[in-house]
């Protein structure tokens, strides 16, 4: 669920699959002097709706998996996220984003950002918890500042943001049960979900360095990633499975709503948020998006729990909110 908008600053941002779920400063900041956008609705009230959404979104990615192949489940959540975006572009009057590099780095980024984190995570999803694939997606934070450190030359590490990273790497090893030899542990599983909030973070990076000042809108910019996540998985997805003999109704809800409240909504709710409350704010909702996977995962698939998982989450999202700026709240 990440958008393609740059990062500001040293921080970057965990999304969920879905959404990521990325916050980032729009692509066209406003001048120092303008007020923040406001919308109608609360700003907390939408910040806990984007916290909600993207925690369910690893139990439909499961719930999606049970009639479908990953690669099915990432092409309908793309089709109907893109679609969403595609509604609010007509509705704005905005166009997508023109210039032939523009959208060679689209593509990257789409890849980065999309097609590849969304794949792995629900392969991952067949052979792991979805408890466990919401708790490796807030480790991208912790990815996205030790690669800083060494792509971004204006990121200088301190002894915060390096104990940072040093807690949430214990937490890593809490969750995964490193003293136990990982008994138990579907490695290959876990390794897929590790890589996909990587994705995210190596992404990130990318974008910032190729797209940052662009003068695109980030409507028009997530628009065209999207599309073009959707079009690279619309090629892969025939290759390597086949259609569906019948069509699994429960499944297929959850990837619709996967797509349409997980990917496209969540994007336009997160640019609200940005806008009004500021990007290191915004991000906040990064530490909300694993404990409800956890509760959602328990409670309404039967998934195990044992003690270090909810203790390792927390002392990842301990290291993760260390490697951040620090948040200033507007009211």
């Amino acid at each position: 669920m990440s958008t393609v908008t740059p990062p500001h600053g040293s921080g970057t941002t965990a999304a969920t699959t879905a959404p990521l779920p990325a916050t980032a400063l729009p692509a066209r900041a406003a001048s120092p002097a303008a007020p923040p956008r406001r919308s109608g609705l609360d700003w907390r009230i939408r910040f806990g709706f984007l916290s909600l959404v993207w925690g369910f979104s690893f139990l439909l990615i499961k719930v999606g998996t049970h009639g479908y192949t990953p690669l099915q489940v990432t092409l309908g959540r793309l089709f109907f996220g893109t679609a969403v975006l595609a509604v609010a572009l007509v509705v704005k009057r905005e166009r997508l984003p023109r210039g032939a590099r523009t959208w060679g780095h689209l593509i990257v980024a789409a890849f980065l950002l999309n097609a590849l984190p969304f794949s792995l995570f629900a392969f991952s999803e067949l052979t792991i918890s979805s408890t466990l694939a919401g708790i490796c997606n807030a480790t991208t934070p912790l990815w996205g500042m030790a690669l800083s450190l060494v792509a971004l030359s204006e990121d200088r590490p301190t002894r915060r943001r390096v104990a940072g990273l040093g807690i949430g790497f214990i937490g890593v090893l809490t969750v995964l049960g490193a003293w136990q030899g990982f008994s138990g542990l579907d490695l290959a599983g876990t390794a897929m979900a590790l890589v996909a909030s990587l994705s995210y973070a190596i992404g990130w990076i990318y974008v910032r360095r190729t797209l940052a000042g662009s003068g695109h809108s980030n409507l028009s910019l997530t628009g065209a990633q999207l599309l073009l996540a959707t079009v690279q998985l619309a090629v892969v997805t025939p290759v390597f499975t086949a259609l569906p003999t019948h069509i699994a109704v429960v499944p297929l809800l959850a990837i619709t709503a996967l797509g349409i409240l997980g990917t496209g909504l969540a994007f336009l709710i997160q640019y609200g948020l940005v806008a009004e409350v500021g990007p290191t704010t915004a991000q906040m909702v990064t530490y909300f998006v694993p404990v409800i996977a956890t509760a959602a995962g328990v409670a309404a698939l039967g998934e195990s729990l044992s003690w270090s998982t909810p203790v390792g989450a927390v002392i990842v999202l301990a290291g993760a909110a260390l490697t951040q700026p620090r948040a200033r709240i507007r009211t």
